[in-house]
């Protein structure tokens, strides 16, 4: 699988009225056209197997085409073009899970921490997401809805809005920063030939002996575990972010009850 490392695509570099008519199915629609069955479903799945398989540099409307086994103006009857149908794969790939388990206990760190999870998932899911320059997200049927389910779940902590929607960017950055690391190891080890392994026993020797001069007594006196691959530091990074988050809310919970 192509991980998409070409140049980063932009969200609502297309025509952001005609999308937003596309997305939320207020537009008008293509009369019959000439290939029986084709839909703007099938164009965007279509879209997001290519890009999935091969990387986003690899989704163009001839490419589409192809895959659909229809000419490439046909597709201009559903989708103006590249840009108005990345921000359709975007709604695609990102519609919340209806299931029961993703929803946790119910409280607002089990909430905050599931989708921290599912989000790191989806990354995982479909790399080309993280070449997506999605600081003006296009909001659509998916986009909404999941946070629709999260704020809901996250109002009981007693914040503002504004520290609501910014405790969610904050997981957001952290999630994306942990799956960008996760996507660079493994184009790392496609591009070199090494596995993770044999790149650090290739620096053991001069690393043995660079430790062992006594100039950085605190690094050579860690345990031998101290870099194991078994430790999760995601999950660690996660439960920090979210303690802080709980030490806040305690705060605030306090703070209105002096109040009262």
């Amino acid at each position: 699988m192509s991980s998409g490392t070409g140049s980063t695509e932009t969200s609502g570099s297309g025509d952001i009225v005609r999308t937003l008519e596309l997305l939320w199915d207020t537009g008008k629609r293509p009369s019959r056209g000439p290939k029986p069955g084709l839909t703007l479903d099938r164009i965007v799945e279509a879209a997001v197997r290519v890009a999935d398989t091969d990387g986003l540099e690899a989704v163009s409307m001839r490419r589409i085409a192809t895959e659909l086994g229809t000419g490439t103006m046909s597709l201009y009857r559903y989708v103006p073009g590249k840009g108005e149908l990345l921000d359709l794969m975007l709604d695609r790939v990102q519609r919340p899970s209806d299931e029961p388990e993703g929803l946790g206990d119910g409280s607002w760190r089990s909430a905050l921490e599931n989708l921290a999870h599912a989000t790191l998932a989806l990354y995982q899911r479909h790399p080309w997401l993280l070449r997506v320059n999605q600081a003006r997200p296009i909001l659509g049927p998916s986009a909404l809805d999941g946070m629709e389910k999260v704020l809901a779940l996250i109002k009981p902590m007693g914040l503002s809005d504004p520290e609501l929607i910014s405790a969610i960017i904050m997981i957001d950055g952290y999630v994306v920063g942990a799956a960008r690391t996760r996507l660079y190891e493994q184009e790392a080890e496609r591009g070199t030939g090494l596995t993770d392994a044999e790149f650090w026993e290739a620096q053991t020797p001069t690393l043995e002996k660079v430790l062992s001069s006594g100039r950085y007594p605190v690094t050579a006196s860690l345990s031998e575990d101290a870099f194991a691959p078994g430790f999760d530091h995601f999950d660690f990074g996660l439960q920090r972010i979210l303690d802080g988050l709980d030490v806040l809310v305690a705060q605030r919970r306090a703070d209105d009850e002096q109040d009262e």
